[in-house]
């Protein structure tokens, strides 16, 4: 499972240096391709297996309807395969750096099964607003998901 965060810099090629714990991960139980893809405001990387069981939950969803249409050509449309370099990085294509406001300092974010791609100063402001808003954001998640400290 990808855990915690930690801070990188992207080099001047836009490739990133995977940290040795996630890398730990993807060797053990998975192998050394990612999918890489935007989300609103972050970039989400996917081992290759995690990321079928994504696509494979739209696969009954051919043409329609549009609000699947629209979310699946956000997210599908720009997912793009990044395979772990010898040195351990990836290579972040631009129009996904773009995106995301990435420039140089990043910070990976372990979510289970993947893990996330932040600008730096863009996940400050996430947690920030997050810690500011911590009481109500917790009652909300355990009343309508059950999901609790």
């Amino acid at each position: 499972m990808f855990r915690g965060r930690s801070t990188h810099n992207l080099d001047s090629k836009g490739r990133l240096s995977i940290p040795a714990r996630f890398k730990d991960v993807l060797k053990t139980k998975y192998d050394n391709r990612l999918i890489v893809t935007n989300l609103p405001r972050c970039l989400a990387a996917y081992p290759i297996d995690e990321w079928k069981k994504v696509e494979e939950q739209f696969t009954r969803f051919r043409f329609g309807p549009p609000k699947v249409l629209a979310f699946k050509r956000y997210l599908l449309g720009a997912a793009v395969e990044c395979t772990l370099d010898g040195q351990g990085r990836i290579l972040i294509p631009a129009h996904l750096r773009q995106g995301a406001e990435i420039k140089k300092e990043v910070v990976l974010m372990g979510m289970l099964t993947y893990f996330e791609i932040w600008s730096k100063d863009l996940l400050d402001n996430e947690l920030v607003d997050t810690r500011d808003n911590f009481d109500e954001i917790s009652h909300d998640i355990i009343n309508e998901y059950g999901i609790g400290l």
